[in-house]
């Protein structure tokens, strides 16, 4: 199973976000899953957990680059998620699936 793991200012969006795509990955039989986390966290998780992908969220884009090379100095990819694909409606959630989908593949 692939792991994505949504990073976020405090963590609230993005854990409905997990949750719905989660759901969603589920209900198309795929073997996705999606967590979320606070930004205060997130450097930590990159460095030291089993996730395969990470996510920066739109409201935490000021800490894309220090993510991103958090990320490469272990060799986990970090994007960024497009404002239409954090929003908690049909196209949004199918946004931010097809973004988790499109990186993990590469995995």
């Amino acid at each position: 199973m692939k792991k994505a793991l949504i990073i976020c200012a405090a963590g609230m969006s993005s854990s409905l976000m997990a949750k719905k795509v989660t759901e969603y990955f589920a209900s198309q039989n795929k073997t996705i899953s999606v967590d979320a986390v606070s930004s205060t966290e997130g450097a930590n998780m990159i460095k030291d957990s089993d996730f395969s992908l990470f996510l920066i969220s739109p409201q935490t884009m000021m800490m894309f680059d220090k993510f991103r090379k958090l990320g490469e100095e272990v060799g986990k990819p970090v994007v960024s998620i497009p404002f239409q694909a954090y929003i908690p409606i049909q196209s949004g959630i199918e946004q931010l699936a097809k973004l988790i989908e499109d990186n993990v593949q590469s995995l």
